[in-house]
């Protein structure tokens, strides 16, 4: 794999994208200016997060930085078609008006149209990395068959310079790393403090010398804070009651080593060494600069060593 730099912690640009509730503009590129303040190199959004709009406030922020400073990804397979909102708002969980339609879109002309689409709005000469989104939601078959060997064209062309494929199943993400010529895997809340793969892809990952950057550490919200409230979120619903149990386990037993619940799911995928960094999304500066300090707060071996002996 090509060695790119990440740093351990990035930057999810999802929330900037009003996910759930909008933000102010100001807010969300202070948010993403906190992050570059607290070391923050590498970033990573979609056509997805928004229609577009977590794309334009990130390439606000890093169209002022040194290029060769940073890292930024973004992700093909689903095209944003321009149409008039008529007072409608989104239905994929982003609070923007719906002023486009997405369209999944395997084929090279689509990919190659996504991929300048989303620099135009990025206001950006090139991205680093480019993910297939999400295949298995659509045709993970199609995927493989179909727009991985474009994603290795382009990189073969140097228009990006890794690729690879960003899902929520550990299963889907195997199978593209046995059927294409990746780099990197960006794998969503299947390898976290809460729970981890039963399918060999890190391993694999490991053995081919393709990264994995680890998202969603938090499972959806159910490990972001120390206490695990009634209410707390996994894979973006209502944590179930056996879950939030099993967080409340964790979280006693990070405290008896003095450790918060979100520091420990933050470094845990870094123990593996596939793990090439965490990215995690952020809406306020605060919350960016707490999961910075998070990130740079010492975990002691022993507490490692207790959480796999139950389990963890």
């Amino acid at each position: 794999m090509t060695d790119l730099g990440f740093g351990r912690l990035g930057f999810g640009a999802a929330g900037i994208g009003n996910l759930y509730t909008a933000i102010p503009d100001g807010e969300a590129l202070a948010t993403v200016l906190a992050a570059w303040d607290a070391g923050v190199r590498y970033f990573d959004t979609a056509p997805h997060y928004g229609l577009g709009l977590s794309e334009r406030r990130l390439g606000a922020v890093l169209r002022d930085k040194p290029r060769a400073g940073f890292l930024v990804s973004t992700k093909v397979g689903r095209r944003l078609e321009p149409q008039d909102p008529a007072g409608r708002r989104d239905d994929e969980g982003f609070d923007v008006p719906a002023t486009a339609m997405r369209r999944w879109d395997f084929s090279e002309q689509g990919i190659r149209q996504s991929l300048e689409d989303s620099l135009e709005r990025l206001g950006l000469d090139r991205v680093d990395i480019a993910y297939l989104h999400d295949p298995d939601a659509y045709d993970l078959d199609a995927g493989i068959r179909q727009a991985l060997p474009v994603l290795e064209k382009l990189r073969g062309e140097g228009l990006v310079d890794a690729i690879g494929v960003g899902t929520n199943s550990a299963e889907a993400a195997l199978a593209c790393v046995d059927g294409a010529d990746l780099d990197l895997v960006m794998l969503a809340g299947r390898y976290t403090l809460l729970e981890q793969p039963v399918v060999p892809l890190l391993d694999r990952c490991t053995a081919r010398g393709i990264g994995i950057v680890a998202v969603g550490a938090y499972n959806s919200g159910l490990l972001a804070r120390p206490e695990v409230p009634d209410d707390a979120h996994y894979n973006y619903g209502q944590a179930p009651r056996a879950l939030l149990e099993r967080a409340r386990e964790l979280a006693a037993l990070c405290r008896d080593f003095g450790v918060e619940l979100p520091t420990a799911a933050l470094h845990f995928p870094l123990r593996h060494p596939a793990v090439v960094n965490v990215t995690v999304g952020a809406r306020s500066p605060g919350q960016m600069a707490a999961n910075a300090a998070r990130m740079e707060t010492a975990v002691p071996e022993e507490l490692w060593a207790a959480l796999a002996e139950v389990g963890g």
